[in-house]
């Protein structure tokens, strides 16, 4: 692949994807502004909304709708593909960054109502309609979001940035458990779920404080209009179809949460005897994995700043293992606490590194399409991954679920370290 010409006043070692924002904040070397907190509040109020429903969710469908755990393996599974594929009509729509703050906000809007009116559902399609809904809006929020994110910063910031939305994001899934596992014994399960539509508008209100900044890093430019394209051939050519290679690997191993939870809730439900206090117990469990997930970020962002591969690889060898323990299902709640945490760091540090080597790796221009394709790629992967687990589940046991994503997490170790792409090739660190 040719390389591009250094222009002036650029440091020959300078990434690529730093030519745009270094044009704007030639030495700026601040990153925690307003707007980067703000959408870490988004992400975290947002994360707050739909993780309540989510971890009630299992629950929900096997105790008041009276389904098993392929019902919900196909439930997450589609959902995830719309999400997928509403985020790759989200990217080139966030390339205008006149157009990312009113995307970003809509977004949250439609995840907010949908998630909560789960609530109100008493059949599993009305169920699955309505996450689909609030995960397409999810979905054509993110390229918005993060686009708005990364043009807050400098390029040499990126990793800290995303790891400040991704704390966020995973502490919103710390309170969410927790306000679930408090308002279901007040309030029971359906109004807990019409309850989450507070915190799911307030990130609304958050992302405004981020897209206020960006309007004034952009006020006075000429408006430029661009084209609703993918740019495909030109994300190839700037080195992304490698940087996804491993990403795949990783998401084909990434089963949703709500399947760790009932993973959690059956065991203990056998070790004690009642589904009550195991459902409240693997709600805080999960809460713990969120918990983790949320302070590996920060270290990962810093990380990710030096090698996003590294974090990568960090990532998968502690979700393969958290998942062999899943599918032993031995030791009690110890182990199954083991196996959260693990599965949380595998998390923190997979997500950043995953945002980050994308935004290290391409231009401003180009970085929301390639927040969109990698978008496509983590929700096809976790369509497969959840949708495959599911059945093998319900066909055959945990066991061989849990063993089925651990070796997807293994395959991503071996193909980062040969299928990575060389940091000439892309503006990203190794």
């Amino acid at each position: 692949m040719s390389e591009e010409p250094v222009n002036a006043g650029q440091r020959p070692d300078q990434p690529a994807s730093d030519q745009d924002d270094q044009q704007r904040r030639p030495d700026d070397d601040r990153w925690l502004t307003p707007g980067v907190v703000g959408v870490g509040a988004a992400s975290l109020c947002s994360d707050t909304s739909h993780e309540l429903v989510t971890s009630l969710l299992p629950s929900f469908l096997s105790s008041t709708l009276h389904t098993g755990p392929a019902a919900l393996g196909a439930v997450e599974g589609v959902s995830d593909a719309l999400t997928g594929l509403s985020k790759l009509v989200g990217g080139p729509l966030a390339t205008d960054p006149r157009r990312r703050g009113r995307l970003a906000a809509g977004g949250y809007v439609g995840t907010a109502v949908a998630t909560a009116a789960i609530g109100l559902t008493t059949a599993v399609w009305q169920v699955g309609i309505l996450r689909a809904v609030a995960w397409t809006s999810r979905g054509i929020r993110t390229p918005a979001r993060d686009t708005l994110l990364t043009s807050l910063v400098s390029g040499n910031r990126y990793g800290r940035a995303i790891g400040v939305e991704r704390a966020g994001d995973n502490a919103g899934a710390i309170l969410g458990p927790l306000l679930a596992a408090g308002l279901v014994g007040l309030v029971g399960v359906r109004w807990a779920m019409l309850a989450s539509i507070v915190p799911g508008l307030l990130a609304v209100l958050a992302i405004g404080t981020a897209a206020r900044e960006a309007r004034r890093s952009w006020a006075g430019q000429p408006s430029v209009r661009r084209t609703l394209s993918l740019q495909l051939r030109r994300l190839h050519g700037a080195g992304l179809t490698r940087l996804l290679v491993p990403i795949a690997c990783f998401e084909l191993g990434n089963v949703a949460a709500t399947l760790l939870i009932l993973r959690a809730t059956g065991l203990l439900s056998a070790d004690s005897g009642t589904a009550s206090t195991a459902t409240s117990v693997a709600i805080v469990l999960y809460a713990a994995h969120n918990t983790i997930a949320a302070g590996t970020s920060l270290v990962a962002g810093r990380l990710c700043d030096w090698s996003p591969r590294v974090a990568l690889v960090i990532g998968a060898l502690a979700y393969a293992l958290g998942y062999l323990l899943f599918a032993v299902g031995a030791g009690g709640w110890p182990v199954l606490l083991a196996a959260f945490v693990l599965s949380g760091a595998g998390i923190g540090f997979a997500e950043t590194a995953q945002s980050s080597a994308v935004a290290y790796a391409l231009p401003e221009s180009l970085r929301g399409n390639g927040f969109g394709v990698l978008g496509l790629v983590q929700a096809a992967g976790d369509l497969g991954s959840t949708v495959v687990a599911g059945l093998l589940w319900s066909i055959f046991s945990a066991t061989v679920a849990f063993g089925y994503a651990a070796a997807w997490m293994v395959a991503c170790v071996l193909v980062c370290a040969i299928w990575w792409p060389s940091p000439r090739l892309v503006g990203t660190p190794t």
